[in-house]
């Protein structure tokens, strides 16, 4: 690999892989989705006698692989972020703290629950601000953290839990970048008392839209249930809590619909078995990537600890000092030759890129560090649609441009 990345490309080398292509849909899952239709049962609770169903065998098979006592096949990541806020019994109006450089579906969960976010400064390791979780914590009050494992960065978990268990504070995890990931040997989403993981295309399972929560806690998950628009038939969820969990639970708590069909979970359950290797595949282009940007003045490359097993379907980097003109002309020049860079320091919103301050349904913050980082920070997908030779020739053409603006 070392020989293929010394290889000198030329300015005229571009690259004609498309960043937003996924792989295709596995074989065994289209037969599986064939089945399903083949049927006409579609809606999870439409089964024949003795039949599991499609979306309570996802449950039990996630539920395995995570080390989880309880699953719930929902709709999408955003989805189970707000129906595990409100199950976790957040109430309109609650503060609840979350890091300042995630995704808009992380706020919009938040303010979907009828709750207020509120913003926590990031570490130029784009994890959550320990030292101001602490303060903001004792300043907010805030019974709940809505902790983003953002583009896949795992912070310290072990200090973040002791500190929010010393402070009576709930952490749901978001961890629809983290799926398949793990801190010291315990899987993402096994830290705090529930997490959501999503299974959009983008994501690390694709079934277009869809997401899954896991949970130790019997009443938060027969909560979440009932939301989910499980009507009286939450003893078909072989992957939740007994029947006794919902005496009053089942009369106390709206359903809020929003279930996931069998169609979908078919196509999941062989995405599932088969997340291992494709964490190894995405982790190889990963750091083909990591390998060709590496020692390059003006570039800094996030550092990851060797607690975090990671998984690598993006790549970010900062560009510490560069003004946005530069920044502007280095995302041109990039896309010139076909590679698909994004900028979390934009003045406007673009796409599935935008920042704290883009989202005006919150309280107006001000995030300096958070701000520092963001106006320098690039990110890039990367599907495995591209092979490792795509991948060193995507790292040279960064490369070139970096040293070629640079100078």
């Amino acid at each position: 690999m070392l020989a293929l990345m010394a290889r000198r490309q030329d300015l005229t080398s571009r690259f004609i892989g498309n960043f937003t292509q996924q792989e295709p849909i596995p074989e065994a899952a289209i037969e599986a989705a064939i089945r399903v239709m083949r049927t006409g049962r579609l809606h999870r609770y439409n089964l024949a006698n003795g039949e599991v169903g499609e979306a309570a065998e996802l449950e039990l098979e996630f539920a395995a692989l995570t080390g989880a006592r309880y699953c719930l096949a929902v709709t999408s990541g955003g989805y189970a972020l707000a129906t595990a806020l409100r199950a976790a019994g957040a109430r309109p109006g609650d503060k609840v703290l979350t890091n300042g450089f995630t995704l808009a579906p992380v706020p919009g969960a938040i303010a979907n629950a009828g709750c207020v976010p509120h913003f926590v400064e990031i570490t130029e390791d784009l994890v959550i601000d320990l030292g101001d979780l602490e303060d903001k914590i004792r300043e907010s009050h805030a019974r709940f953290l809505m902790l983003s494992h953002m583009r896949g960065h795992i912070c310290d978990m072990d200090r973040l839990m002791s500190l929010c268990d010393g402070e009576n504070v709930q952490v749901i995890e978001d961890c629809a970048h983290t799926m398949g990931a793990s801190w010291n040997g315990v899987p993402s989403g096994r830290h705090g008392l529930v997490a959501c993981y999503s299974t959009q295309t983008y994501k690390h399972l694709n079934s277009g839209e869809g997401g899954l929560i896991i949970s130790d806690d019997a009443d938060l998950m027969a909560r979440a249930t009932m939301l989910s628009g499980s009507y009286m038939l939450y003893d078909r969820h072989k992957a939740g809590p007994g029947s006794e969990t919902f005496a009053d639970i089942r009369l106390d708590t709206p359903n809020c619909s929003g279930r996931m069909d069998n169609l979908r979970a078919a196509i999941l359950r062989p995405q599932l078995a088969a997340l291992a290797s494709q964490v190894a595949a995405w982790n190889a282009r990963y750091r083909v990537v990591e390998e060709g940007l590496g020692n390059l003045s003006g570039l800094k490359l996030i550092e990851r600890t060797p607690q975090e097993v990671f998984v690598g379907s993006s790549i970010q980097f900062l560009l510490p000092g560069w003004p946005a003109a530069k920044i502007n002309d280095l995302l041109a020049a990039c896309a010139a030759r076909g590679v698909e860079l994004k900028w979390f320091g934009a003045a406007e919103p673009s796409g599935f890129t935008s920042r704290y301050t883009s989202w005006r349904y919150a309280p107006a913050q001000v995030l300096p560090e958070t701000d520092r980082i963001l106006d320098a920070l690039m990110d890039m997908r990367l599907p495995l649609t591209f092979s490792l030779d795509d991948c060193a020739l995507i790292a040279s053409i960064i490369r070139d441009e970096v040293i070629r603006l640079g100078r």
